[in-house]
């Protein structure tokens, strides 16, 4: 990679967020699932070109660090745009399931333990 390829890297991802740093909402971890509306509200903004490659990536629930790899960015600039999109109506975002307060079975843990010696 020569100089100009790593300073075009440094600001593209500023760019996409309109010189943003941090997110307007707090909505989003890792492992929040974000779907495309369908059909998208009728007076939402038109979306930017990368806005639009999140959308065709949420047609189907993503979890936001997946989405992050699937388009090779910062998950910091990925939740940023999702802010956007929420806010515009473009996006549903859930959060993870809760997990059970119970306790797993012992004999479970042991079983586990078992396997992970034999191998």
């Amino acid at each position: 990679m020569n100089g100009s390829d790593a300073a075009g890297r440094l600001v593209r991802p500023f760019a996409l967020t309109g010189g943003r740093t941090r997110p307007s909402r707090a909505d989003f971890t890792l492992i929040t699932t974000v779907t495309a509306v369908d059909p998208p509200p009728e007076r939402a903004p038109r979306p930017q070109p990368e806005q639009t490659r999140i959308l065709r990536r949420c047609a189907r629930p993503v979890a936001v660090a997946e989405l992050a790899a699937l388009l090779d960015l910062p998950v910091s600039v990925i939740v940023i745009m999702l802010c956007d999109l929420l806010e515009a109506g473009l996006i549903t975002a859930r959060p993870p399931h809760p997990v059970s307060p119970r306790a797993p079975h012992l004999d479970l843990l042991q079983k586990v333990r078992d396997g992970l010696g034999r191998l």
